[in-house]
């Protein structure tokens, strides 16, 4: 699949978007969320717990780092889905404080996760990547680029 880009003009579309891209997840699935300070990582994650019936509030994990949601797939099996922000992490071993190599890799959960650079090391190669900016001459005009996880051989 070649990068899907798309724009959003509000929110409410960042949303839309995706619920619609939360389409093509399948449990164990990682997703990378790349952007600036409110670029619209958070409403984009909404979209994808709207889809998967998440009754709880979704909101950003900045200070708890993870938070963990129950939600349902479409065939209405109970699915896990864990909301990462890294953005106050700074160091591997506050890394490993909170869980996180045991969490991303958890084979029974959909996870998305904020500033994934702060955890490159032990970020999965084979992930969704999700790029949200800002457009330059319109503040409301969001860029968001979609990267499918790149199959890899079998050893």
């Amino acid at each position: 699949m070649e990068d899907l880009h798309l724009r959003s003009h509000s929110e409410a579309e960042t949303i839309q978007i995706g619920q619609q891209f939360a389409d093509r997840l399948r449990v164990g699935d990682v997703v990378a969320l790349e952007g600036d300070l409110g670029a619209g990582k958070t409403e984009f994650v909404k979209g994808v717990c709207e889809y998967f019936s998440v009754d709880d509030l979704v909101t950003s994990p900045t200070f708890t780092i993870i938070n963990q949601y129950a939600g349902t797939t479409l065939d209405g099996e109970p699915l896990k889905i864990y909301h990462v922000d890294l953005y106050r992490i700074d160091s591997p071993e506050e890394l490993a404080e909170v869980g996180f190599d045991d969490m991303v890799f958890a084979h029974d959960a959909i996870k998305l996760i904020e500033w994934p650079e702060k955890a490159a090391s032990l970020m999965p190669t084979r992930r969704w990547d999700v790029r949200i900016t800002a457009d330059e001459q319109n503040d409301d005009l969001r860029h968001i680029v979609i990267s499918a996880p790149v199959a890899t051989e079998l050893a």
